[in-house]
C-alpha cells in the first residue's frame, strides 16, 4: 500500500493504487459561473470618430494651405520672364490702394490686394508722385523697389551726338523716353527764360549751337526744359574752358559767331586733322569779305545749305544745285558772312578748331610755288579727296577746280 502524504485527507486509493482527492468544493468551478470577457464601453466610439474626423479635417486643411499658398506665389511672381520697361506716373494724392490698382488694371501686377498685403508686410511704401520705368507681371518685390525709390534718384543716359541739330536731339529724347517728347523738347528749345554766356543776338529765337553734344544722365523727374538748361550750362562750361571770350575776340568774333563757325567746321570735316584747315578757309573768307565789302567770298558751306533747306521745309529730293538757288539765313552761296545762327551742337574739338585756325600753307608748299608771289598764300577752297572723308585744300580756284573734277571723278561728289 503506498504511503500517503500526510497533510493529504484521507482518502480511498482507487484499483490502481492512486490515492483519491477530495478536492474542496470552488463556487467558480459549476458550469453556469463561467467568466465572460467584458464589452468595451460605448463612449470609446465617439472619440475614435473624433479623431479620424479631425484627422481628415487636418489633411483638408493642408491641401486647402497648400493651394491657397500656391494661388499666392503666383500673384507674387507670374510665372513666365516680365515684360520690357513701360513707364507708368504716379499722380499726386496717390494712395497705396488707388496706386495698386492701377498697378493691377496696367498689368504691372496680378493682384492689388496682394500688393498692397506684400507691401504692408514690408514696411509700407512712400508714395512720392512722379514717372518710373516699370516691367508689366514682374515680381512684386521688384514692382515694390523700383517703386520705393524717388523719380529723381532714377536715371537713364542718353547720348547727343556732335554735329547734332535741336530737331535730331527732340527725336532721340522722343525714342529714348516714356517722359519726355519731341514737341515738348522743340516747344522748350526757344530761348526764353534760359540764361547762357553766348546767347543769340536779340531777335534769334533759337538754341541752335548751344546744346552741347555730350551724355547726360536725365532722371524721371527731369522735364524737357530741365534737360536742355543743363546741356547750355555744359556748353557754357566748354567755351570758357576754351578761352572763347579772349580768343574769339582776337579772330574778331563774338563767342556765339565762334560757335556757328564751330558749327560748321563740325558739319562739314569727317576727319579730326581736317577741322583746323576748314576752320582757315572760313576764316579767310570772312575776312576778304570784311575787307571788300563790294566784292564778298561766300562761304558756299554746303552743309549750311542743306539746313536751310531743312528749316525751309523743302523737299529732301530736291536738286542741290536748285536748293543752292533758294534764299534762306542759311544759304552761304547767296549771303556773305556767316549764317543767321549756327547749324548743329559743335563739339569740344570743332570749337577748338574754331578757335585756332591751322595756320595758311607756306611758300614752299605745293599749292604756292606757282602763284606770282608764293609769300601771299592762302587757304581758300576745300574738296573731297577720298571715301574716308578727308579733304584737299587749294589756294586758287584754278587748283579748286582740278580737284574738283578729280573727286566728281572718283564718284565723291555724288
Amino acid at each position: 500500500m503506498t504511503q500517503l502524504d500526510p497533510l493529504l485527507p484521507e482518502a480511498e486509493v482507487d484499483a490502481d493504487d492512486r490515492p483519491a482527492i477530495d478536492w474542496p468544493t470552488d463556487p467558480w468551478d459549476n458550469a453556469d459561473r463561467t467568466g465572460t470577457v467584458e464589452r468595451l464601453r460605448r463612449q470609446t466610439r465617439p472619440f475614435k470618430w473624433t479623431v479620424y474626423g479631425v484627422l481628415c479635417l487636418s489633411i483638408v486643411a493642408i491641401i486647402i494651405a497648400g493651394a491657397v499658398g500656391w494661388w499666392y506665389l503666383q500673384r507674387l511672381n507670374p510665372p513666365g520672364d516680365a515684360g520690357p520697361v513701360e513707364a507708368f506716373t504716379v499722380v499726386e494724392g496717390e494712395t497705396l490702394e488707388t496706386l495698386s490698382q492701377r498697378l493691377e488694371d496696367e498689368g504691372f501686377v496680378e493682384d492689388a490686394g496682394v500688393f498692397v498685403q506684400y507691401v504692408e508686410n514690408k514696411g509700407g511704401l512712400e508714395i512720392v508722385p512722379g514717372f518710373y520705368e516699370l516691367r508689366p507681371s514682374d515680381h512684386v518685390g521688384n514692382v515694390m523697389g523700383r517703386l520705393s525709390v524717388p523719380p529723381a534718384q532714377t536715371s537713364r543716359s542718353i547720348t547727343f551726338p556732335e554735329g547734332f541739330t535741336i530737331d535730331q536731339m527732340a527725336r532721340r529724347v522722343d525714342t529714348e523716353f516714356e517722359t519726355l517728347t519731341s514737341e515738348g523738347f522743340l516747344a522748350a528749345a526757344a530761348p526764353g527764360d534760359y540764361t547762357s554766356q553766348w546767347m543769340p543776338p536779340e531777335g534769334v529765337t533759337s538754341l541752335e549751337g548751344l546744346l552741347f553734344p555730350d551724355t547726360y544722365e536725365v532722371s524721371n523727374a527731369d522735364t524737357e526744359a530741365q534737360v536742355i538748361d543743363r546741356m547750355i550750362g555744359i556748353m557754357d562750361r566748354v567755351g570758357s574752358q576754351e578761352d572763347i571770350v579772349t580768343k574769339g575776340a582776337a579772330l574778331g568774333r563774338t563767342p556765339y559767331e565762334i560757335l556757328i563757325i564751330a558749327s560748321m567746321i563740325e558739319k562739314e570735316a569727317k576727319v579730326p586733322e581736317d577741322r583746323a584747315k576748314i576752320s582757315r578757309v572760313i576764316h579767310n573768307r570772312l575776312f576778304v569779305t570784311a575787307n571788300n565789302p563790294d566784292d564778298p567770298f561766300p562761304l558756299q558751306i554746303d552743309a549750311a545749305v542743306l539746313y536751310g533747306r531743312n528749316q525751309l521745309g523743302i523737299d529732301p529730293d530736291t536738286p542741290f544745285s536748285e536748293v543752292r538757288q533758294t534764299p534762306s539765313d542759311w544759304n552761304t552761296y547767296l549771303l556773305p558772312g556767316l549764317p543767321r545762327t549756327p547749324i548743329a551742337s559743335p563739339g569740344r574739338a570743332s570749337i577748338e578748331a574754331a578757335l585756332n585756325p591751322a595756320p595758311n600753307p607756306p611758300p614752299g608748299d605745293p599749292i604756292c610755288r606757282d602763284l606770282p608771289q608764293p609769300d601771299q598764300c592762302f587757304y581758300f577752297f576745300y574738296v573731297l579727296a577720298d571715301e574716308d572723308g578727308r579733304h584737299v585744300f587749294a589756294a586758287t580756284g584754278e587748283q579748286h577746280q582740278v580737284n574738283v573734277d578729280a573727286a566728281d571723278a572718283a564718284g565723291l561728289l555724288g
